[in-house]
């Protein structure tokens, strides 16, 4: 649709397929979670090529970190439709999610046919609690630009209380913190925005595409089809009760709640499957993370992870793999086909409005509140893997989560202090960190505790 493209792609902008070669490099070279993907992204497409001014792609990120979903793979299809249009949003979102979604296949395959083998359980035995120090890594990297002030980590810390002791659901702490934002910024610009943001209250609608409610109308009737017509068809051929359509619609759900990236939702992904539906054994949700932070692609390609092993223990008529093949296909489809409608629905509106202060204050508090739920994340983590599983107690309206002191494993809790150690004060990379860690599990496992 011509309407939802941006005036962008002009002469002298790259030709698309320039613009192709670099989205299946930044594809390829997208690992170690959303801060290493965007840092990619940056370094390509506003460092080296000077397609996209800092400006504006700070502007695209800061979108991408209050929509549900993975805000680096929208960031990419963002990227691509300023380039060029819906066909450039295409080609950059899908080939941001192909890599991952092969390997993490790949990767399910082993993992459900050899999983009992000494050797694979003893990698993803190192691989857990460094999993844990990535998670806490990742609280500490986007709290140190994320949290600026008093204000914004009191934001972050009742986030973090709402979330872990409270059970206030997700998306109520990010309208409430977006809430917070918009009306603080109108009253105290200088606490959620930059000092020369802060001065400004300009609505910049110069180089922005056009929108209309009939454009958004039409998005709307192309999209939403496209999204649940498989869901639709395996309810007429398997039944409405079907896993399939059970996992899809699950999916669906978080792909409209699945605020602030993976890390902020995968706590109540992993409590659901396990404890609710039976797709994953405990633990088993970390083994997915840790293929996911060891593959290209976005960290909620874990969901096709456990859709996957969901489907193989579950296969009903169909052979475990033919229905964990399916199920791998129908969970990545319903996770990532909304990414797109929100880009494209979306983008125009928010190039219209890059200088608006309300709007950026607004993106500025939620992302202070993605800090403490990620941190919820992370130490839930950490309770489920360093700890057996956690002792829950309730009382007044709280929640708590006790470890059980004699199930500390303390060879996990050592390798998760080294991978600690060697993110922060070595900065070693992530691939090597993990693989140190899964070399020290499985050297440990097969040779000191055998």
């Amino acid at each position: 649709m011509k309407s939802t493209d941006p005036p962008g792609a002009s002469p002298l902008g790259p030709t698309f397929r320039e613009a192709l070669q670099v989205w299946v490099k930044v594809a390829l070279l997208s690992f170690g979670g959303p801060a290493g993907q965007i840092a990619v992204m940056h370094r390509l497409v506003v460092e080296e090529k000077r397609w996209v001014d800092e400006r504006r792609f700070l502007t695209a990120l800061n979108y991408t970190m209050v929509l549900p979903g993975p805000e680096a793979q929208q960031l990419a299809t963002y990227l691509g439709w300023l380039l060029h249009g819906t066909k450039g949003g295409l080609a950059a979102g899908t080939l941001f999610v192909l890599p991952g979604f092969l390997a993490i296949l790949a990767l399910s395959i082993l993992y459900a046919y050899y999983r009992d083998l000494a050797a694979v359980e003893a990698v993803f035995y190192g691989l857990k609690p460094a999993v844990v120090a990535v998670v806490v890594a990742a609280v500490v990297h986007i709290g140190k630009k994320a949290l600026g002030n008093g204000v914004l980590i009191f934001l972050a810390a009742a986030a973090f209380v709402a979330i872990f002791f409270l059970d206030i659901p997700f998306p109520f702490i990010i309208i409430g913190a977006a809430l917070v934002g918009w009306i603080g910024g109108r009253r105290h610009p200088e606490i959620f925005l930059s000092p020369e943001a802060a001065g400004k209250n300009v609505e910049e609608e110069t180089e922005a595409p056009p929108v209309s409610g009939w454009r958004s109308l039409r998005l709307l009737a192309f999209w939403l089809p496209l999204w649940f017509a498989p869901l639709i068809l395996l309810a007429i051929v398997f039944g409405p009760d079907h896993l399939f359509v059970t996992q899809g619609v699950f999916f669906s759900k978080m792909a409209v709640v699945t605020f602030g990236g993976a890390y902020a939702v995968l706590s109540y992904v992993a409590q659901r499957a396990v404890e609710d539906y039976g797709w994953l054994a405990p633990g088993e949700m970390l083994d997915g993370l840790g293929m996911a932070e060891t593959t290209p692609g976005p960290l909620i390609q874990v969901v096709q992870f456990g859709a996957f092993m969901g489907a193989f223990r579950l296969a009903g008529e169909l052979s475990p793999l033919t229905s964990a093949l399916l199920a791998s296909v129908v969970v990545t489809w319903v996770t990532f086909v909304p990414c797109f409608l929100w880009i494209f629905l979306g983008a125009p509106y928010i190039e219209r409005l890059r200088s608006n202060r309300s709007l950026n204050a607004a993106l500025a508090a939620v992302t202070a509140a993605v800090v403490g739920v990620i941190l919820n994340l992370g130490l839930w983590f950490s309770l489920n893997t360093i700890f057996g599983r956690p002792t829950e107690l309730h009382a007044y309206g709280f929640r708590l989560l006790i470890p059980v002191w004699n199930t500390l494993d303390l060879p996990a809790l050592i390798i998760a202090a080294a991978a600690f150690l060697a993110l922060f004060r070595f900065k070693t990379g992530l691939i090597p960190t993990l693989a140190g860690s899964a070399v020290t599990g499985f050297l440990y496992r097969l040779i000191l505790h055998s």
